[in-house]
C-alpha cells in the first residue's frame, strides 16, 4: 500500500510536465490546436504497476473536448504521438538507440518532412533505425539500407540487405517519391531531399 501511494505521488508529480512535454511536440507536427492529458485516478484493487488507473487523454482539434486518446486519434494521429512519446521518453530514459518500424504510417508530405526532421532531432543524441516507405524520412539519414528480395535458381524467395550510396541512393528516394516509372522530375525532387 505505501509503495502505490509513493508511485501514485510520482504520477501525478511528474504527469503535468510529461503532457506538457508532449503536447509541445505534438503541435509542432501539424497540429496545432492538440491538447494531450494524462488522467490518474485511484482504484481500489491493486495490479503490477500500483492501484492507479492511467489513461491518455487527446484531442487534435480546437474547442474539441479530451478524450481517450484510443478512441479518438486516427492512424496518422497515432504515429505522430508515438513518435513524439517515444522522444520524450528517449530524452529522459537517456536511451542509446531507438527503432522505428514504420513509426510514419498514415502521414506525407509536410508532415512526414516533419516527422523526418524530429527523428534527425533525436538522432544527434543517440542511434536511430527507421524502417520507412516514405523519402522524406529517407533522405534524413545519414546511411541507407535497401531491403530487398530475390527469388533464387531454387525458387526460394531470399532476402538481402544493402547500404546505397550516391546515385544508388538518389534513385531509391526517387522510386520512393514516383513509384515505378523514374521521372527526371523525380530525381531532381531526391536531390533537393538529401540536399537537406
Amino acid at each position: 500500500a505505501a509503495l502505490a501511494i509513493e508511485l501514485h505521488d510520482k504520477r501525478i508529480a511528474g504527469s503535468e510536465e510529461f503532457s506538457s512535454l508532449l503536447q509541445a511536440n505534438i503541435r509542432e507536427l501539424e497540429m496545432p490546436y492538440a491538447e494531450f492529458n494524462v488522467d490518474i485516478k485511484e482504484s481500489i484493487n491493486y495490479g503490477q504497476f500500483g492501484k492507479d488507473s492511467v489513461q491518455f487523454l487527446f484531442s487534435a482539434n480546437k474547442n474539441v473536448a479530451l478524450r481517450e486518446l484510443s478512441k479518438v486519434a486516427s492512424g496518422g494521429e497515432v504515429s505522430r504521438i508515438m513518435l513524439c512519446l517515444k522522444a520524450v521518453n528517449a530524452k529522459i530514459i537517456e536511451m542509446p538507440s531507438m527503432i522505428f518500424d514504420e513509426i510514419d504510417t498514415g502521414v506525407s508530405g509536410r508532415i512526414a518532412d516533419k516527422m523526418g526532421n524530429l527523428l534527425d532531432d533525436l538522432s544527434k543524441n543517440l542511434q536511430i533505425f527507421a524502417i520507412t516507405h516514405l523519402p522524406q524520412i529517407a533522405s534524413k539519414g545519414n546511411t541507407h539500407l535497401l531491403v530487398y528480395k530475390e527469388i533464387d535458381d531454387k525458387n526460394v524467395t531470399n532476402t538481402h540487405i544493402k547500404e546505397i550510396v550516391g546515385f544508388e541512393r538518389e534513385k531509391e528516394i526517387a522510386r520512393m517519391l514516383s513509384g515505378s516509372e523514374l521521372t527526371q522530375a523525380a530525381f531532381n525532387n531526391a536531390k533537393e531531399l538529401l540536399k537537406k
